[in-house]
């Protein structure tokens, strides 16, 4: 019976590392097609006003949106008399903090810019046709006080019937 010998040491052959790449961006590609930008989780109801003449904006990353309108869970912060809702970012305002909460989401919002798109930074209100103008003009107030003179109304097409 023969025997075999081990005196000799093996080497491992050095991996394939040509193909990597191409992984590499599979894996991208495919976390960039399932995965979504974030979107705002509006806590108000919006039936927005209907407009005949609108314009469209050009850059939607250069918009910051303040939401006005009942509130969808009765637990969310309100202005009184306890009927209407202010949402800036992902939270609701609460009525004593009011001023102070404008004032930072606009210090913030101003912040997550270069220079160049501090000077275009648009504030949209969306606000629900049936909600006062008083709380409307609220908000306008604030955004005047603290420099965010760029403010636009959203609105819903008008369709000619």
């Amino acid at each position: 019976m023969a025997r075999f010998k081990k005196d000799q040491k093996r080497e491992l052959a050095p991996m394939g590392t040509g193909s990597m790449a191409d992984i590499v961006f599979m894996f991208l590609f495919f976390f960039m097609v399932i995965s979504n930008m974030r979107e705002t989780n509006v806590k108000v109801n919006l039936a927005m006003p209907a407009a005949s003449e609108i314009q469209k904006l050009e850059k939607k990353s250069l918009v910051a949106t303040v939401y006005i309108g009942i509130p969808k869970n009765e637990n969310e912060n309100t202005l009184p008399p306890g009927k209407v809702s202010v949402q800036l970012n992902d939270q609701t305002v609460k009525q004593e903090n009011f001023v102070k909460d404008v004032r930072d989401f606009i210090a913030v919002e101003k912040e997550s810019r270069n220079e160049e798109d501090k000077q275009k930074l648009t504030f949209s209100i969306k606000a629900d046709k049936e909600i006062q103008m008083r709380y409307i003009n609220l908000i306008k107030a604030e955004l005047r006080t603290n420099n965010a003179l760029k403010i636009n109304y959203a609105t819903l097409r008008k369709s000619h019937d």
